[in-house]
């Protein structure tokens, strides 16, 4: 009987652990790597002519891309170069929602 009482203690003291490892998994990790993936196809799908915003704020639109360097025109001739990865979102698909 002594034997019953331990194995049922050592069940509660590994569901615990467990589930604060779940609820680690499901609320923090996982829609993190979501987010990330949803930028990185959203980065790859970056195309000239499209209006952004970079993850400072500066509005513009594209003009050209070489490999990483993404060229913006910010106002009536104004150019900008910035790197692919700091582009924060597309203008356009903000405007419709």
């Amino acid at each position: 009987m002594v034997l019953l009482q331990s194995f049922g203690s050592g069940i509660a003291q590994l569901f615990f652990p467990l589930a604060i490892l779940s609820v680690f998994y499901f609320f923090i990790y996982r829609p993190e790597q979501k987010r990330k993936q949803r930028q990185s196809d959203f980065i790859s799908s970056l195309k000239k002519g499209k209006k952004v915003v970079t993850n400072g704020g500066i509005h513009g639109k594209i003009i050209s891309m070489d490999g990483n360097l993404v060229t913006l025109d910010v106002d009536r001739g104004t150019k900008i170069k910035f790197d692919k990865n700091s582009i924060s979102f597309e203008m356009s698909s903000k405007e419709n929602n």
